[in-house]
């Protein structure tokens, strides 16, 4: 069996990782999974407008894939927590962002709605699994 490797990413999973002791990413193998990521910046803010923190969040899981040796090309399952339910921009966004960073594919998605997340002014928290070639 492959021996895991933990990703920081470097910034938010810094602090992150200092206050909290948790990784961002997990590689074994040819697979890697992802912790949730929040619609934050470096400092841990979140935006105001929904559609920004989802923009965001699609940012983030994308940095933090690259610190593992992945990308968005290579992601097969998301899951996505909504805090506040599934108001019409959350889907239009997410299906929006969907076909700007997986063009050529459409991975598996769950979607759930959730009574809180991490932070208190978080609306949404992305983790997926990616596998690479």
């Amino acid at each position: 069996m492959t021996k895991p490797v933990f990703f920081v990413t470097p910034g938010y999973g810094e602090r992150l990782r200092q206050a909290l002791h948790y990784s961002q990413a997990v590689r074994i193998g040819d697979r890697i999974e992802t912790s949730g990521q929040g619609g934050w910046d470096d400092d841990l803010r979140i935006p105001p407008r929904l559609e920004d923190e989802i923009t965001q969040a699609f940012h983030n899981v994308e940095r933090t894939l690259e610190t593992a040796g992945a990308g968005w090309s290579d992601v097969v399952h998301v899951n996505s927590y909504h805090v506040g339910g599934f108001p019409r921009e959350v889907n239009a966004t997410m299906a929006t962002l969907y076909r700007r960073y997986m063009p050529d594919h459409a991975p598996i998605w769950t979607q759930l709605a959730v009574a809180a997340l991490g932070l208190p002014d978080m609306r949404i928290e992305i983790r997926v699994t990616a596998i690479i070639a």
